[in-house]
C-alpha cells in the first residue's frame, strides 16, 4: 500500500502538542507521505510551521500550508470553506485528521466521508447520537475507517486496568471519582473563541475523555446524566461554562463524579491536573482502582524558568501523554500515548485499504475493529454522544438529571422531578 497522502483540518494547539509531530514520524515510518494542513487563517498555518520543538525535532520535514502563508496578503482573512476544495482535490481513499472545535466535527467528517475518506477525528466524534449514526452509516456503505481519537485509551494504564477488570481482579465498579482541570492561559487561546456556551463546555470537552475510561475498563453504559455549569467570562468577553461537575449513572448502579475545568494555576507544579479513582466491590472485600495522572514521579527544579505561560522552576512532568526524546542521530522521537494512538488509528485505517478492492472485505475489516473495542469508532463508541447530548441538556437547566435509554431508537429524556 502507498503511504496516506495526509489533510489535516485544523491546526491549532492539538496540532502542536500532538497531532503533526506524530504525523511527521509516521512519515519518517513509511505510513504517511505527502502533509497538507487546512486552517481557516494564514495566521494558523504559519505559526504551526514556525514551531521550533517541532522544527528541531524534525529537521528536514513540512507540510504544504492552507492557506499558504508565504502568498496570502492577509494572515487573519478566513477560508471558512477552503478545506472543502482540497477534498475535492484529494485522490479517494486517503487519510483526513479531522482537529475543529467540537461544533464543526460533523459538517467537516461528512464533508470528508463524501470525498471518499478515511478520517481520524480529535473527540468528541460529534454532538448528537443522531449525527454519529450518520457517520457510522455513510463510513460502512463506503467502506471507509472513522476513528476517534481518544488517546487515554493508549494509554497502558488503562490497557491493563481493562484487562483486569475485565478478568474479574477488580470486582464491580461501584463509585469513581475523575477530574481534569486545564490550565488558566487556555482562557487566553482560541477556546475563548469556540468554547462558549452555546457551542460546548468543559466537560463535553475533556469530560469525556473519563466517560470514555470508564466504559473501556468495565465495559458498562452510561444511563443517566447531570451537569452543573458555572459560567464565566473569558478575555475577550465572552462567557463558557468553564467549570462543571458531572454526574454520571451506569447500567450496573454506578456513579462517576466527573469534575472538570479552564483553571488549574499556570504556577501549578504540573502542566494540569487529572486522575481516576474507581472504589469497587469484590465478593468479601473492596477492591480500588487508582490512576494518579497528575503525578509520574519526576520532580524537577530547574535553573530558570522556560518561555511557556505555565514555565516554572519546580516541575512534576508527565513522560506519558507526548514527549520528543532523543534516541541517537539528528532527529527526535515522539513517545506516549498520544503517538501510539495516532499510530493506531492510522494503522487500523492502513487494514481497511490492504483488505483489498471488494466492499465486503473492507467491512469486515471495520467490522473487526469495532468488535474489539481499542480503537473508539461510531459504532463502539456513540454511546458518548448519548452522553453529551444528556450533559448539553442537563447543564442548561441547573444540572437537572437526563437520562439515556438504550431502546430500537437510543435517546435522552430529562428525568421528571
Amino acid at each position: 500500500m502507498a503511504p496516506f497522502q495526509t489533510l489535516m483540518i485544523g491546526g491549532g494547539m492539538i496540532a502542536h502538542d500532538q497531532i503533526l509531530p506524530s504525523l511527521y514520524q509516521l512519515q519518517r515510518d513509511g505510513l504517511i507521505g505527502e502533509i497538507t494542513v487546512c486552517a481557516q487563517t494564514g495566521r494558523t498555518t504559519k505559526a504551526l510551521a514556525d514551531n521550533r520543538t517541532i522544527h528541531e525535532g524534525f529537521p528536514g520535514h513540512t507540510f504544504i500550508p492552507r492557506p499558504d502563508f508565504n502568498t496570502v496578503d492577509d494572515l487573519t482573512r478566513k477560508h471558512p470553506a477552503l478545506y472543502r476544495e482540497l477534498l475535492r482535490d484529494m485522490p479517494p481513499r486517503q487519510l483526513v485528521i479531522m482537529a475543529l472545535p467540537d461544533q464543526l466535527h460533523f459538517d467537516s467528517i461528512m464533508a470528508a466521508l463524501e470525498a471518499n475518506q478515511h478520517v481520524i477525528a480529535v473527540k468528541p466524534l460529534v454532538l448528537s447520537y443522531a449525527h454519529a449514526l450518520e457517520v457510522e452509516r455513510v463510513a460502512r456503505e463506503r467502506g471507509l475507517f472513522v476513528g476517534v481519537e481518544y488517546h487515554k485509551r493508549f494509554d497502558d494504564r488503562a490497557l491493563m486496568a481493562r484487562t483486569q477488570y475485565r478478568e474479574g481482579r477488580f470486582g464491580n465498579f461501584r463509585l469513581g471519582q475523575a477530574a481534569l482541570m486545564e490550565p488558566w492561559y487556555y482562557r487566553e487561546s482560541n477556546f475563548q473563541n469556540w468554547c462558549t456556551c452555546e457551542n460546548s463546555d468543559l466537560f463535553t470537552y475533556i469530560g469525556c475523555h473519563y466517560v470514555d475510561q470508564i466504559h473501556f475498563i468495565t465495559g458498562h453504559l452510561p444511563t443517566e446524566v447531570s451537569v452543573y455549569g458555572i459560567v464565566d467570562t473569558y478575555p475577550n468577553g465572552r462567557e463558557g461554562y468553564l467549570w462543571t461537575d458531572g454526574r454520571v449513572l451506569w447500567d450496573n448502579g454506578a456513579c462517576l463524579n466527573v469534575v472538570n475545568a479552564i483553571g488549574y494555576p499556570n504556577h501549578g507544579a504540573g502542566g494540569n491536573f487529572q486522575g481516576l479513582r474507581m472504589f469497587c466491590q469484590g465478593e468479601d472485600d473492596g477492591c480500588i482502582l487508582f490512576h494518579d495522572d497528575q503525578y509520574r514521579g519526576l520532580k524537577y527544579c530547574y535553573a530558570a524558568s522556560g518561555d511557556g505561560p505555565n514555565a516554572t522552576r519546580y516541575s512534576e512532568p508527565s513522560p506519558d501523554y507526548f514527549r520528543l526524546v532523543d534516541r541517537g542521530g539528528e532527529t527526535l522521537t515522539p513517545v506516549g500515548y498520544g503517538f501510539r494512538s495516532v499510530e493506531g488509528l492510522t494503522k487500523a485505517a492502513a487494514q481497511v485499504e490492504t483488505a483489498g478492492p471488494d466492499l465486503a472485505a473492507k467491512q469486515a475489516v471495520l467490522e473487526r475493529i469495532d468488535s474489539e473495542g481499542i480503537i473508539a469508532t461510531p459504532a463502539n463508541s456513540s454511546f458518548n454522544e448519548l452522553v453529551i447530548e444528556a450533559a448539553r441538556l442537563s447543564i442548561t437547566q441547573n444540572g437537572r438529571p437526563v437520562t439515556i435509554d438504550y431502546d430500537e431508537t437510543p435517546h435522552v429524556t430529562p428525568r421528571s422531578w
